[in-house]
């Protein structure tokens, strides 16, 4: 949570990138979920934060988008980590699962909502109530997976996605991943409403001036973020 806390408040920070260290790891893992002996033993509200949800991530509202970077095994809580970012770089070597009806669980930190928005509900359905995986190149065929790369590339790749996004003005980003993260849960008047407001505010900085002059000037805006 202090990451995420670290980058809303940094101006120079507009995207981050979310990835685990799976250097040495004979079979990578991403993130394999909860501490089982934790819950096991009724410890599991300390998985939690108060703002963020499971690893102070999942249920963590945030202004700026999250790359998330997967090169192994992102199953239970760690699926629900990667669905809750705002894009996904996978190598070929990952895969994505939520396994907890295996162990009389059920995926608590929102995969039962959002996998389903993502993959559709059948899909979703099999994932969950089977509890098996799928791997990264059907995720990527499904549409959870945003850019698919070589193992070991992944941090690589989400970087080079990140510069993308980061070629766009900052304002504008944020304002537009606000409308498409409530698209699935406004009716059309609030989602009008939200946009219109949203166009306002971005109207309204000193970087629509310089994306408008850039592009008269012919040359690359230099966006400042506000």
């Amino acid at each position: 949570e202090a990451a995420i806390d670290k980058m809303e408040s940094d101006d120079a920070v507009w995207v981050g990138i979310l990835k685990a260290n799976t250097a040495g790891q004979e079979r990578p893992v991403f993130c394999a979920g909860a501490d089982l002996k934790a819950i096991n033993s009724g410890k599991a509200a300390d998985l939690n934060t108060k703002r963020g949800g499971f690893a102070g991530f999942v249920y963590r509202e945030r202004k700026k988008p999250v790359i998330v970077a997967v090169d192994g095994l992102a199953t239970a809580g760690g699926c629900e980590i990667v669905l809750a970012a705002d894009m996904v770089v996978a190598s070929t070597r990952a895969a994505f699962g939520l396994a907890e009806a295996k162990r009389n669980l059920i995926a608590g930190a929102g995969g039962l909502f959002r996998l389903p928005r993502i993959l559709g509900r059948n899909v979703a359905m099999e994932v969950i109530l089977t509890g098996e995986p799928i791997a990264a190149q059907r995720a990527y065929e499904l549409g959870l997976v945003n850019r698919l790369c070589e193992p070991g590339k992944a941090e690589e790749t989400a970087m080079a996605l990140a510069a993308a996004v980061c070629a766009c003005a900052p304002i504008a980003v944020w304002e537009s991943r606000k409308v498409v993260l409530a698209a699935h849960t406004e009716n059309d008047a609030t989602l009008i409403a939200m946009t219109n407001e949203g166009f306002g505010r971005v109207l309204q900085s000193e970087d629509t001036k310089e994306g408008l002059t850039a592009f008269i000037e012919k040359r690359p805006p230099n966006w400042q973020g506000r």
